[in-house]
């Protein structure tokens, strides 16, 4: 494993450790509010696996995971090393809000799920488009 590959290894463990000390069905919800394949998540929280986060997703991974404050801190401080590039984080925490989104029952889970998914991505972009509109 290279020097690189050791630095994005330290970060997933922290990733996996915080995963398995959640209830069973986590990996599921956070390949869900990610867009994801559980196998996605199965990447990105093993260390054995070089693929970096990318850094998009740390937001959502800390929402779902129900990081600490320490646990975020010790994840931002592992993700600045393997990735020096992404020094901004340094200067501020990722701070997330939650909103919650009622809809009527449509009967069957793949519909819900659908639903769910659709919000998500339009929450996304309209994120996205917010950010390219503030940033000169």
């Amino acid at each position: 494993m290279s020097i690189e590959g050791s630095k994005v290894s330290k970060y997933k463990i922290i990733l996996r450790t915080v995963i398995e000390q959640r209830p069973s069905g986590i990996r599921q919800r956070l390949a869900e509010a990610l867009g994801k394949n559980r196998s996605f998540i199965s990447q990105i929280s093993n260390p054995e696996y070089n693929t970096p986060i990318p850094f998009k997703h740390i937001p959502t991974i800390f929402d779902v995971c129900m990081f600490s404050d320490e646990q975020e801190s010790l994840f931002l401080a592992a993700y600045i090393e393997a990735h020096p590039n992404r020094s901004a984080l340094e200067s501020k925490k990722i701070q997330m809000v939650h909103c919650s989104v009622s809809f009527p029952d449509m009967g069957s889970e793949k519909s819900n799920t659908a639903i769910k998914k659709a919000i998500q991505d339009y929450t996304k972009q309209l994120v996205a488009t917010i950010e390219k509109v503030k940033t000169p």
